[in-house]
């Protein structure tokens, strides 16, 4: 809970964002462009990245073309792989804040604590490690994949070796000869088995669920090849389009599950080529329509899985007993290190618990397990509140940087609206919000996301889908693309504001060209629970 009084003054600024990752510097970058100037960014690791600084383990790389994964105004044109790795999107994304000046901004080894509505003053009062912050605009840029789940079974704690989730990957730790056992096969696991085969004596991956694999592609792209793409007019908006396009199909398959089968072929296809075994192969081949999860794509996964030293193990894990990992059907396995894929704790937004709106209730206690926003980006009782890849945008193959670059130009022209009305908030009217919820779950009820037979990170406890997007993405695009300001409510502050007059010029919405970017590291988890980060 906020403290009524500070213990210092509270430093006053127009906008906080919270979370330094793509989302939280995109922001950054299109606010001080739409001339919100004084803009501070809080991060509480000691450097900005997000899921791409947080996720280093073997292998990690990204699931969607290297040409579709850079922000439209910041595009890098010589990525080294169709598929970037780990190392080079930080490094990317490194490079994109020094050059739009983010140093200025941004203050890493800040925890926000908590938040509080100041519906006199018109603005957020915020607790931090760094002390009290005031500010007009609270963004929160924290993201879907921010908080690994554990593997929470009788005696995980006392493993007798090291214990690494795929989010906190320690480096010190050499697999070279050693046995691994690894929870989870979902998008992390799919990327990791294959880049530690080679140096473990043993691998033993535990899967509760089987998967579907698509092909990947993925191969290096020559120098030679890059320069001429530069030299060709229109080759890289061509080649853009084209990848944009292939993603799209995927997201209009899902939405017409028949079609879903015809990308299932496919899938089989690559697994009868690389597992020769059929007792390995029913055990990898799902019971379910493909795109009823998280869409996986890898051409290493299935040949690693049939080495010889590689053994699947199709049964979640129920107990480990010292060095033994034991199955729930019985498998008892020895292993020197427990690598744990098994993703994050989807919808459950950081600062929720302690995210004060208008009538005192937290956010969390508002949604109650299940996040509701419109548009993914507004919750009515939180005003002067956006979220970044909030509740329902995402799924599929959908670009998560699509998604987001869409909701910068609703919150700037959001903003530019509030200061034309000469208001201090705003806050998105409560029937709004309900009646876009209800038509986004009726949509999704004919999707292979809610009628495909399994169970995912899309759901929440009580069987609502608070994750995917069930319209096609240009349709997200052009709605996040409009700015209705009859949808919102419009305060004042009823007294004096401590805040300086948010004074931002007249924002038309520039036009999202599509394809716009891809997408960040993501895991289908193994259970039933929820997450994992794109």
């Amino acid at each position: 809970m906020i403290p009524a009084q500070a213990t210092r003054p509270s430093e006053r600024v127009d906008a906080v964002v919270v979370g330094a990752g793509f989302s939280g510097i995109g922001a950054a970058i299109r606010l001080r462009q739409a001339g919100f100037r004084n803009v501070v960014v809080l991060e509480k690791a000691s450097q900005l990245g997000g899921t791409w600084r947080e996720n280093t383990y073997p292998g990690c790389a990204c699931d969607v073309p290297s040409t579709l994964y850079s922000y439209s105004f910041a595009p890098d044109t010589a990525w080294s792989r169709i598929f970037a790795g780990q190392r080079e999107i930080h490094a990317y994304l490194r490079a994109t804040a020094e050059r739009h000046g983010i140093d200025e901004v941004l203050r890493c080894g800040v925890e926000v604590r908590g938040a509080r509505w100041d519906p006199a003053a018109g603005c957020w009062r915020l607790e931090t490690s760094d002390g009290p912050y005031s500010a007009a605009v609270l963004v929160l840029a924290t993201g879907p994949w921010h908080l690994p789940r554990e593997l929470d079974v009788p005696g995980v704690e006392e493993f007798d070796g090291p214990v690494l989730h795929t989010a906190r990957w320690d480096e010190s730790i050499d697999l070279t000869g050693r046995r691994v056992a690894v929870v989870g096969s979902g998008a992390s696991a799919v990327q990791l088995v294959p880049a530690i085969a080679d140096r473990a004596a043993a691998v033993h991956l535990f899967q509760r669920t089987a998967q579907w694999v698509l092909p990947k592609p993925d191969l290096p792209v020559p120098a030679a090849v890059n320069r001429l793409l530069d030299r060709l007019p229109g080759a890289r908006r061509a080649l853009r389009a084209g990848q944009y396009a292939l993603q799209e199909g995927f997201n209009y398959a899902f939405r017409h599950p028949r079609l879903a089968r015809l990308l299932e072929v496919g899938a089989r296809a690559q697994l009868r080529l690389a597992v020769r075994d059929p007792l390995l192969r029913r055990a990898l081949t799902p019971d379910y329509r493909l795109g009823c999860k998280r869409l996986l794509t890898s051409s290493t996964f299935y040949r690693a899985l049939a080495q010889p030293h590689v053994r699947l193990h199709p049964t979640a894990v129920a107990a480990v007993h010292g060095n033994e990992i034991v199955g729930a059907d019985g498998t008892a396995v020895q292993a020197d290190v427990l690598i744990t894929a098994t993703g994050f704790r989807i919808g459950e937004l950081p600062l929720a618990q302690s995210l004060y709106g208008l009538d005192g209730r937290t956010l969390g206690a508002v949604w109650d397990g299940e996040p509701q926003a419109y548009l993914g980006t507004t919750v009515t009782g939180f005003p002067n509140l956006f979220l970044l890849l909030g509740p329902n945008l995402l799924g599929g193959s959908t670009s998560a940087i699509t998604v987001l670059e869409a909701q910068l130009s609703y919150l700037t022209a959001a903003l530019a609206q509030l200061d034309r009305r000469e208001r201090q908030a705003l806050e998105i009217d409560a029937a709004t919000q309900a009646a876009h919820n209800a038509a986004v779950q009726e949509a999704l009820r004919t999707t292979v996301y809610n009628s495909g037979g399994c169970s995912s990170y899309y759901f929440s406890p009580s069987g609502r889908n608070t994750f995917a997007w069930p319209w096609s993405t240009g349709q997200l695009v052009r709605q996040l693309g409009h700015f209705d300001p009859a949808a919102y409510n419009w305060h004042a502050a009823t007294g004096p504001a401590p805040l300086p007059a948010v004074a931002l010029p007249a924002v038309t919405l520039p036009a999202v060209t599509l394809p716009a970017p891809g997408k960040a590291p993501d895991d289908n988890r193994t259970a039933p629970a929820r997450g994992e980060p794109r």
